[in-house]
């Protein structure tokens, strides 16, 4: 059945949408309104808004907000995030963090690029399409904007995707607005992320006098054993999506400041980013053999924070590049680089795929976003939408994907 809504009578300026939400101080796990900002500004495109709040013992209450535009299928969903990480050191800020303040044609402000002005981009998109659409659409747009992918990611985007499961609702194909593209706009479409696991190496001896070591235990050359059996080894080459596996040590620590003094306890922080050639069980068992090899006693906690996973290059990757090369002139390279994101939970209900903005400056003191990227933004995710939902499914480079 046709959606036959239509967008407002202003059209959503992305650049001024993208200034209101950074002037809400959303540091994880606040919300400071930046929810109530964007369900207003969908509400006033029709869509129909859920704002949830999730909660979980020991970690914090997280507001999350999903919202629908249509009742059939398919449902393309833009998924992201309006919280923030802390501004740090905010005397360090060329401009007030928070403040959203333009200068020589740059967005300044925390969220800027990671990810609020994907979000404004988002839905100026949707108000872009509607207005081009004003016969309407088959199918159906969604949003799914948590405030929690920069905290713990306990009750966010997981928690609404086993809300929508619970009430029955599908989503089709998402895209994740976080910001993928190095150097300029069009660089980069994230197709997969590797896995993460993150150890804690703790051996454990005896304390005494460095001058009496036989009635004391040394944990130290143990531990040194152990991590050089754990970063001298090669995991695999990597394949032809991803990047070889590898293991970084994070932080060694005895906690003991007198050169007198053998430590009772020695332990070590690591993290593993691993592809699709590996397994968490598999790596798990392979890191126990190497500290079992050494001996001693000691213990070994093992968090696997995320799996690896990938979308296959085909018909919805190219719908992407060839809306991104509309827009940009460039063809984005496909590719799983970087860290972890939302995707890493949405891939388990529909193809997904990553971009945004720049990356170079999120986290940092002054992140920052072109206006004119922004800009451009929009225009790339409101041709994603009009190929996607193209009718006639005749567009050459993946249009009419959902009737495929």
């Amino acid at each position: 059945m046709a959606n036959n809504v239509t967008g407002g009578n202003q059209p959503i300026d992305p650049v001024e949408l993208t200034r209101t939400l950074i002037r809400c101080a959303s540091v994880t796990p606040t919300d400071g309104g930046a929810l109530g900002v964007t369900g207003a500004a969908l509400e006033s495109l029709g869509f129909t808004t859920h704002h949830m709040t999730f909660s979980e013992a020991g970690t914090p209450d997280v507001d999350n907000l999903y919202a629908r535009l249509g009742d059939s299928g398919p449902n393309f969903c833009f998924a992201g995030h309006t919280d923030v990480v802390p501004v740090g050191d905010a005397d360090a800020w060329s401009l007030e963090p928070f403040a959203a303040d333009i200068k020589d044609g740059i967005l300044y402000g925390r969220g800027a690029t990671d990810m609020k002005g994907a979000v404004a981009a988002f839905i100026a998109a949707v108000d872009m399409f509607l207005t081009q659409r004003a016969g309407g659409f088959d199918g159906s747009i969604s949003l799914l904007i948590t405030g929690d992918e920069e905290g713990p990611s306990i009750n966010g985007t997981v928690k609404v995707l086993d809300w929508l499961k619970q009430r029955g609702e599908k989503l089709d194909h998402c895209l994740v607005g976080e910001p993928t593209n190095p150097d300029a706009l069009g660089d980069m479409v994230k197709i997969g992320r590797r896995g993460s696991m993150t150890g804690k190496l703790v051996v454990k001896g005896v304390q005494g006098h460095v001058a009496y070591p036989h009635l004391a235990d040394n944990p130290l050359p143990r531990l040194i054993k152990m991590l050089d059996r754990l970063t001298d080894h090669t995991f695999d080459g990597g394949n032809n999506h991803f990047t070889p596996t590898n293991l970084e040590l994070a932080s060694i620590d005895v906690g003991n400041t007198a050169a007198n003094v053998i430590p009772a306890r020695a332990e070590a922080l690591f993290n593993i980013r691993f592809n699709t050639e590996q397994t968490s069980d598999a790596l798990e068992a392979w890191l126990r053999a190497q500290c079992d090899a050494v001996g001693g006693e000691y213990s070994l906690d093992i968090n696997a924070g995320s799996q690896p996973f990938l979308t296959e290059p085909g018909p919805f990757t190219e719908l992407i590049s060839g809306a991104v090369e509309d827009i940009t002139g460039s063809q984005p390279a496909l590719t799983t680089t970087g860290g972890t994101s939302d995707a890493r939970f949405i891939h388990h209900h529909c193809p997904v795929a990553e971009f945004g903005l720049i990356s170079e400056s999120m986290h940092k003191v002054d992140e920052q976003a072109s206006v004119v990227d922004i800009e451009h933004l929009t225009r790339i995710y409101a041709r994603i939408l009009e190929r996607y939902f193209d009718p006639d499914g005749n567009d050459d480079r993946g249009g009419g994907l959902h009737a495929a």
